[in-house]
Formats: structure tokens, sequence, C-alpha cells
């Protein structure tokens, strides 16, 4: 098997977990706060990657210099930054809602790797940024009057992302990836409950108690496991080829979000879908059209 089968197969495993994030950690909101579940889930997220370096007798990994240092610029944009504002999102939008907002961290990802750089952009990645425009158009504008403050959040969310994925492809070149996410778990948990402790965010023990469960299933499968299995995939494909199949989440997150949380797909949902996956495809070259530019 080649590495970029196995890059992809990783990816898809990720895939297939990462699409109930946005219902576990809703569920996960009956009893307890949304930055306190960040908090826990990270925890355990760090416990599980613990074990794995302990076991794999990694930890001297963490002696680099430049692993030190990608490793903690990629725990503020996507451990402290990105978790944030998404756990906090799901408190106002739906977990359908931001699963496709997510789906944008492509979009975005093409505008700083491609079009920030000053790179030459083929024709058929301009067609998908204009696609993934209109998706989010459709998602969005329903609320365009009213904006609603966890679509928002999510939009937050989808502009640190490209940040955060460039600095962990570049730790993951130079360690093993669990060591990565063990580092970046250990760093951020501090910070996740101290930004819980300043806006008033709390739980007593029992509410923990009765959270625990999603807790973790979020902390041990998809802020770990699932993480593992993406950062495994960058290192043997590029980051927006992982985000193009980490793109099928969303349908996982609809269907699990109407089961679950019987929040029914609207119209506006299902429309975006289309441009959306088309965008992606587009943009990481999964379809290709026309002569380049």
């Amino acid at each position: 098997m080649t590495e970029q089968r196995k890059g992809e197969l990783y990816s898809l495993a990720e895939t297939l977990l990462w699409g109930l994030f946005p219902v576990i950690t809703v569920l996960s909101y009956t009893s307890i706060p949304a930055l306190v579940s960040l908090g826990w889930s990270t925890l355990f997220a760090a416990l599980f990657f613990g074990v794995f370096v302990t076991v794999r007798k990694k930890w001297h990994e963490l002696k680099k210099p430049l692993v030190l240092r990608y490793t903690l610029l990629a725990t503020f944009f996507i451990g402290i930054l990105l978790y944030s504002f998404y756990f906090t999102a799901l408190r106002f939008t739906t977990a359908g809602n931001a699963a496709l907002i997510m789906l944008l961290t492509v979009f975005t990802s093409f505008l700083y790797f491609n079009v920030f750089r000053k790179e030459k952009i083929p024709f058929a990645h301009i067609l998908g940024a204009i696609c993934m425009v209109i998706g989010a158009g459709l998602v969005l504008g329903p609320n365009a009057s009213t904006p609603n403050l966890g679509d928002l959040l999510c939009v937050l969310a989808i502009c640190v992302a490209p940040f955060g994925n460039y600095y962990s492809q570049k730790a993951v070149q130079l360690a093993s990836s669990e060591t990565v996410m063990c580092l970046r778990s250990i760093v951020s948990v501090p910070f996740v409950f101290l930004l819980a402790f300043f806006t008033g965010a709390h739980a007593t023990w029992s509410q923990i108690q009765d959270s625990l469960p999603f807790l973790l299933v979020n902390g041990l499968l998809l802020l770990g496991l699932s993480k593992l299995f993406f950062l495994e995939a960058i290192k043997r494909i590029s980051v927006t080829k992982a985000l193009s199949l980490e793109s099928g989440a969303v349908v996982v997150t609809l269907i699990a979000a109407w089961v679950l949380l019987a929040q029914t797909p609207t119209i506006w949902q299902l429309s975006a879908l289309v441009p959306l996956m088309v965008g992606v495809a587009l943009l990481t070259d999964q379809l290709k059209i026309g002569a380049r530019s």
C-alpha cells in the first residue's frame, strides 16, 4: 500500500468519527457549559495521548526545539482558539449548520495556501471558491438580517484553522502524531479551564458526571483517536486533500443530528450541501474542469 493510499484511509477513518463530534458535543451540554465540556474533553484526550506516548516511548521527541515551537503555535490556533469558538458555537446553532460552515475550512485553507502566497490559481480553483461562497450564503442567508452568534463563531473558527493545520503539518514532519497531540492537549487544558473560569462557566461534579459518557467519547475518540488519524493523514497527503476527504463528515453529522437530536435537515442546509461539496472537490483537484489559467 502506498503512503498516499494510507493517508487517504486515515482521512476516511477520521471522517467517520469526526462527523459525530458536533452531535456528541451538543449532548454533553444538557448538564454543563460549552467551555467546561471542552476542558474535560481535552483533558481526556491528553490522557489518551499520554498513554500512547508512554507506551511507544516517544517523550524524548519533545526535546526538539522546532517540535515545541510548531506544536505550541498549533495549540494556540486549534486547541485554544478554534475549539473554543466551535464548542461555544454549538450552544447557539444547530449541529448541521456548524458542520456545513466548518466545511469552509477548505476555502480558507485555499486562500491561505494559494491566494495569499500569490501562487498561480487554476480556473477550476476559482470556480470551486465561488461554489463555496454560494454554499456559505445558503447556510448563513436565512439569518442574514439577525446573524446567529453560533454561525458567526463558526466563521471565526474556519478563519484560524489554516494556521493551526499549517503548524500541525510542520510538527508531525519532525515528531510522531501522538507526541504532537499529547503536547497540544496538555497545553490546551489549563488555558481552556482558565477561560471557562473568567467567563463564568462552571459546573458541579454531579453535573459533570451526568455528561461523563459524552465527555469520554469526545475526549478519547473524537478529540483523541480521530485527530490522531488526521495528523497521520497529513503526514502523507496535503492538508487540502485531507480536508476534502473529511468533508464527507457533514453527511454523518446531518444524519446523526436528525436521529439523536431531532434536528431535521432544512431545505437551506440540503441546498448548501451541493455547492459546498462541489467546491471542495474543485479546490482539492478531486474534480477537474476546463483549462488551467
